[in-house]
């Protein structure tokens, strides 16, 4: 948990208050590298195949078919990795960004062969608050949800106080990992 102090600097007769050094930084920062996710959220991966997958007009058409609603962020290209296990089917991991309050968060979500969420992790946390996103006791309720689930906080997700935008986004980012790989192929 990060403090929240406050240090109190004399101004002139006035006195103004400040957030103590690094409690705002504290939330941001770069915690995976999209080629260490696919082991990091398919630890039993035997091989790791990963491709790069253009937006094109069309396959934005079809994710967005698959969401109903446009995400917060259109990327350029989607990098998929394809995870083989042992007596397992495949899974993927695809790299995303949706919005939070302000800034692009970097997701990296694992989907299972059967079209669910295996996992979910961080991979770049831009904003100065909500970085409660990032630990294993939230990500952890995103594991076998669908494209039909709500995952939205206070319906079938748990909101994390004061990062509620970050916590829609989280579900946003599951979704649309679930749309592109509808929308590439590579699930049913």
């Amino acid at each position: 948990m990060v403090s929240r102090r406050r240090v109190i600097v004399g101004v002139v007769g006035a006195w103004l208050v400040l957030p103590a050094a690094g409690t705002a930084q504290a939330q941001e920062g770069v915690f995976l590298r999209p080629d260490e996710a696919p082991r990091h959220l398919f630890p039993d991966a035997v091989e790791v195949r990963g491709r790069t997958v253009p937006a094109t007009p069309d396959l934005l058409r079809r994710i967005r078919g698959f969401l109903g609603t446009p995400p917060t962020l259109w990327e350029a290209e989607y990098p998929i990795f394809t995870v083989t296990r042992p007596a397992s089917p495949p899974g993927h991991v695809v790299i995303v960004e949706e919005i939070g309050k302000h800034r692009p968060i970097t997701f990296a979500v694992a989907v299972a062969a059967d079209a669910r969420v295996h996992d979910i992790a961080v991979l770049a946390y831009r904003e100065a608050y909500g970085g409660e996103v990032r630990e294993r006791r939230f990500l952890k309720q995103y594991a076998g949800k669908t494209l039909t689930n709500p995952m939205l906080p206070y319906r079938d997700i748990v909101n994390i106080s004061g990062a509620t935008l970050s916590v829609q986004a989280t579900g946003r980012a599951a979704k649309k990992a679930i749309a592109v790989l509808k929308s590439t192929g590579d699930l049913e």
